[in-house]
């Protein structure tokens, strides 16, 4: 039996002879050999192979459970950032539409209460400003939105200052005036006497008159010239029947020789509203109000007042 031997570097072979005893010993030696190296290699192999394979298997299925359960958790946290996303780009919509009205309205305001349209801006983002800081450093790349919606916090901040500062503006305006005497305390008739020297009408001499006097029929209204309460409803020495106001910020005003006080004291009283009616009570020559304006105690030239409503 020959045995062909190859060298395979140099591409040589070889020949190697067996007799008959050889081949005998080869022959039983792959016998023996070829079932116990199948049986160390099936008991070597298979044993282990079987374990891992079983352990993979648990390892691999509590990874898909576990893996399955994150891409539901993650889709579920996509849908609800995508669908909170868009409610919060609706709602910045909506805000901004209501900023602008609100603009819109503050400008409106400004020309109405005639305030001074230099203090007051509602055309513009607030003025801002200041040194850099670490934290705005990080935020360098912040997001459009997050950016939209500082600017509009800004807007709505600045905005409710300036409409705060010009309703208490509006307030006083308006509570001045409604405190502050104003016009005439008759709604017709004439100025019959005024304020100053003047002869006196019963002795003929030189009197300091302290009001002025309004003339017309008997039982025509006498008003209030400016918001205020009641302090005196009834008679007062020269005066016959009279009515006194007080309008506050030292103001008060009287209104003499009624015929009929129509208010009483403690009453809240508005400008213009009929508080008597003429007459010619107390020392007096006939039907008139005699009208007096005191600031601060002290009787004033009515006719600043009177002359005020037409300013």
């Amino acid at each position: 039996m020959n045995i062909v031997l190859i060298r395979s570097k140099q591409g040589r072979t070889s020949h190697l002879h067996l007799g008959p005893f050889g081949q005998l010993v080869l022959a039983v030696t792959f016998l023996v050999a070829l079932p116990a190296g199948g049986f160390y290699a099936g008991y070597t192999l298979t044993r282990p192979v079987q374990t891992l394979n079983h352990e993979e298997v648990l390892t691999s299925q509590a990874l898909q459970m576990e893996l399955e359960t994150q891409r539901q958790a993650i889709d579920s946290a996509r849908d609800a950032a995508e669908s909170n996303l868009n409610a919060l780009a609706m709602r910045l919509g909506d805000l901004q539409a209501r900023i602008n009205r609100i603009d819109a309205l503050g400008s409106r305001l400004i020309t109405v209460s005639a305030l001074d349209d230099g203090e007051f801006d509602f055309n513009h983002d607030p003025a801002a400003g200041g040194p850099i800081t670490t934290t705005e450093l990080r935020r360098v790349e912040v997001s459009d939105f997050i950016a939209q919606l500082d600017q509009l916090s800004r807007r709505v901040e600045d905005r409710n200052q300036q409409l705060a500062l010009m309703e208490d503006l509006m307030i006083s305006s308006s509570v001045h005036d409604e405190l502050f005497p104003s016009g005439r305390p008759i709604r017709q008739g004439w100025l019959s006497s005024s304020y100053g020297y003047r002869t006196d009408p019963f002795d003929g001499k030189k009197e300091f008159h302290k009001g002025l006097d309004f003339a017309g029929k008997e039982g025509d209204e006498v008003v209030a010239v400016a918001r205020g309460v009641v302090t005196w409803s009834g008679e007062r020495f020269g005066y016959g029947n009279l009515v006194e106001v007080n309008h506050g910020n030292g103001y008060v005003t009287r209104y003499g020789h009624n015929k009929e006080n129509l208010v009483s004291v403690g009453d809240t009283v508005e400008r213009g509203q009929a508080i008597a009616k003429m007459g010619s009570t107390g020392r007096s020559t006939g039907p008139h109000v005699h009208y007096e304006v005191l600031r601060e105690g002290r009787q004033v030239n009515p006719i600043t007042y009177v002359k005020a409503a037409a300013d």
